[in-house]
């Protein structure tokens, strides 16, 4: 389908540009982001469910209109161009109310989407589990219970109740938005079985204590290339908006052997519809509960900054604030291939000097091995050197010797003992000390000393 995309620009309130009236406690204006980057995002989006762009506007709109949003001349100069291209729909990428929705498909006789209605377009042909698509189906059906506008007149004429005293009969609208009521009701129920299937698993992963990392970042920063670098994993990668949806999780090894559970979300966007932030609350959920947050940035993308506040809001409104979010937090400066030599050694140098950043290629692998270690290091803190006797009948702690330390030798003892020389941390010794029972005699030990 042939499709005309506008971004309207319009022109923020005083109070809105300043941060607060009074200017008492205001914030710091977070990044701008570019009129140029807008527009090529609104059309990323698009292309993303495959239509075709006949033209992008950038429309500048100093006082919005209640029902059109936009001026007239706006309005006819957009309607020539739909004719002049053949073209049946409209991406405003902007939020718009019904009331303005309607209006402008009627002076276009064009079909007409926002912002949020893209979104969720692409959302829906994305979301490839039971989980997704419920979470999809129970986002637009909020967004399309404000948006019915149609009712029959000849269903106004039947009457209810008995004799001249019975109210008007249910009208279409009202019939409509009962089952969407209906239906909204039965996914939330459908939704809280899931919330409840994901607790039992994060319960379960509980008792196999195997940390979790998850990867955020704006949508296209890289996030599913980078998860296929480091776990081997084949999820879907492309230079798309949104082209994984869905959340996946695979085990990966640490350099120093430790077993870690990385996740990958969905990508954020700005301006994220709010029926989109409640209804994938329970897939978020599993970034709430991550020992350690990758947030993912192109920085190639020269409206990165920008990028990175948004993914900082919505984290923000999940529950991660500025000073849990500096404890759990690693940026990862992503697609540092695309840059110039000069921009490469900048970002490379600047890197350097700021605490909880790594510059990587996903693509190259280059800093992905830094990452890693960083990711253990933060995980698993000092490593001390030990060596440990495990006798015949605990042969089960070799295993897990294996699995969640660092073995630099080992010798098989005639009398069926093996002796490990390991690398792990102060927990993970107790820990093993604990499994071999030796913590009474250690116990002991620190008292008398």
């Amino acid at each position: 389908m042939c499709a005309v995309v506008v971004v309207p620009l319009v022109k923020p309130s005083r109070a809105a540009a300043t941060g607060q009236a009074d200017g008492a406690g205001a914030q710091p204006p977070a990044p701008a982001r570019s009129n140029e980057a807008r527009l090529e995002e609104a059309i990323g989006l698009a292309r993303a469910i495959d239509l075709t762009i006949a033209e992008g506007l950038l429309v500048p709109v100093n006082q919005p209109r209640p029902a059109t949003l936009l001026g007239t001349g706006k309005i006819a100069e957009i309607g020539a161009l739909l004719d002049e291209h053949n073209a049946g729909l409209v991406i405003v990428d902007h939020p718009l109310t019904p009331v303005q929705q309607r209006n402008l498909e009627k002076e276009w006789n064009a079909k007409v989407i926002d912002r949020t209605g893209l979104i969720l377009e692409i959302f829906g042909r994305r979301a490839s589990t039971k989980e997704g698509s419920l979470q999809v189906e129970l986002a637009h059906l909020n967004y399309q219970k404000g948006r019915l506008v149609r009712s029959w007149t000849h269903l106004e004429r039947q009457r209810g109740g008995a004799g001249f005293m019975g109210g008007p009969g249910e009208t279409q609208i009202e019939a409509d938005r009962r089952l969407l009521q209906e239906r909204i009701v039965r996914l939330e129920r459908e939704l809280e079985q899931v919330v409840r299937t994901r607790q039992l698993h994060r319960a379960k992963r509980r008792k196999v204590p195997h940390p979790i990392v998850a990867l955020v970042g704006y949508t296209n920063a890289g996030k599913s290339t980078l998860f296929n670098r480091i776990t081997g994993a084949g999820v879907l990668a492309e230079d798309m908006l949104f082209a994984t949806l869905d959340p996946t999780l695979r085990r990966m090894k640490l350099p120093h052997g430790r077993t870690v559970i990385l996740s990958d979300t969905v990508g954020f966007i700005s301006n994220l519809p709010t029926h989109l932030v409640a209804a994938f609350r329970a897939t978020l959920e599993e970034v709430l509960e991550a020992d350690l947050i990758l947030h993912v940035r192109d920085m190639s993308d020269p409206d990165n900054g920008a990028q990175a506040s948004d993914v900082l809001r919505i984290l923000s409104d999940l529950g991660i604030g500025e000073k849990e979010g500096a404890e759990r937090i690693i940026e990862v400066w992503n697609k540092i291939d695309r840059l110039e030599p000069e921009s490469h050694d900048a970002i490379l140098q600047k890197a350097a000097s700021r605490a909880n950043v790594i510059p990587v290629s996903a693509i190259s692998g280059e800093g992905v091995d830094r990452l890693m270690a960083v990711i253990s290091e933060r995980l698993s803190g000092v490593l001390t050197e030990t060596t440990v006797i495990i006798p015949s009948d605990k042969q089960a702690l070799i295993s897990w010797a294996y699995e969640n330390a660092v073995v630099d030798g080992r010798e098989d003892r005639e009398d069926g003992s093996v002796s490990l020389d390991l690398r792990l941390t102060e927990r993970q010794a107790i820990e093993l000390e604990r499994k071999l029972g030796n913590d009474r005699k250690r116990d002991k030990e620190d008292w008398e000393r």
